[in-house]
């Protein structure tokens, strides 16, 4: 009879230690996806456009109709280099980031060469509060967006670094802009799902689920004007940061963006 009591007992303990360790894990909620944009409005946003205070939406560049954040140029002259963007109002340190945007229309009267279906998702960027009158990109990471134009190859994913540098495989990067290793390109009106993962210093790039890009080790770049003043004490990395949507003179339109916090 002594043996099933020992028996017995042992699985007790052994029932309480592993309710206590579920317990324990249940403290650390697994990350979801979070919708940050409503469908009806800009709330939780913030516009910040070259040559305008922070909070002012020129021409109403950003703006939402039956349910799509539209980027548009209707109220422009002329674009006369108005770069802006459209700030998630939270600073953000490790996260997946997912975006399903296209572009639509033709390019906007005075916009620069490369403007042709040329967009951005910008992250780990300086405050929008923080970037002068007129500077017309913030430092920060770059997410290139380029659509086709119907015959030629365009590839999307694209880093740029305003400001800043990565390494990539290993080797800090020497040209602003380097193209993702695999190759997509886009053509027409169509959707695609831009993804941004961040975790640790190591990044990656995905289009439509496919991973296109790989670096790590962000810093700001000395040698830059304004990148350089973020640099603390010779501490010079990019650990955090805000998340945006340029406006770079074609007219787009996001119907999804979410983001996964770790």
């Amino acid at each position: 009879m002594k043996k099933p009591l020992l028996s017995f007992t042992a699985l007790l303990i052994l029932f309480v230690a592993l309710a206590g360790f579920q317990s324990t894990s249940g403290d650390r909620p697994a990350a979801k996806w979070k919708s940050l944009f409503n469908g009806k409005n800009l709330d939780g946003w913030l516009v910040k456009i070259a040559g305008y205070p922070v909070g002012n939406n020129f021409g109403n560049t950003f703006r939402v109709k039956d349910g799509i954040l539209q980027v548009r140029y209707d109220q422009y002259d002329s674009f006369k280099n108005r770069f802006g963007a459209l700030y998630y109002n939270k600073e953000l340190t490790n996260y997946r980031l997912k975006v399903e945007y296209r572009f639509v229309g033709k390019t906007t009267p005075g916009a620069p060469a490369w403007g042709y279906r040329d967009g951005g998702i910008q992250y780990h960027g300086q405050n929008p509060n923080t970037m002068a009158l007129e500077q017309q990109f913030p430092v920060c990471l770059e997410y290139n967006l380029h659509g086709g134009n119907g015959k030629d190859d365009r590839p999307v994913g694209e880093i740029c670094t305003p400001g800043t540098k990565v390494e990539i495989k290993g080797l800090r990067n020497a040209a602003f802009c380097t193209p993702a290793t695999v190759k997509r390109t886009f053509h027409g009106d169509q959707w695609v799902t831009a993804e941004i993962e961040v975790r640790d210093g190591k990044i990656f790039h995905y289009v439509n689920g496919e991973q296109i890009l790989q670096y790590a080790n962000p810093h700001y770049d000395s040698a830059h004007a304004v990148g350089k003043t973020f640099i603390k004490e010779g501490n010079d990395q990019v650990r955090s940061g805000f998340i945006s949507l340029q406006s770079n003179s074609h007219p787009m339109e996001f119907r999804k963006i979410e983001l996964m916090e770790y």
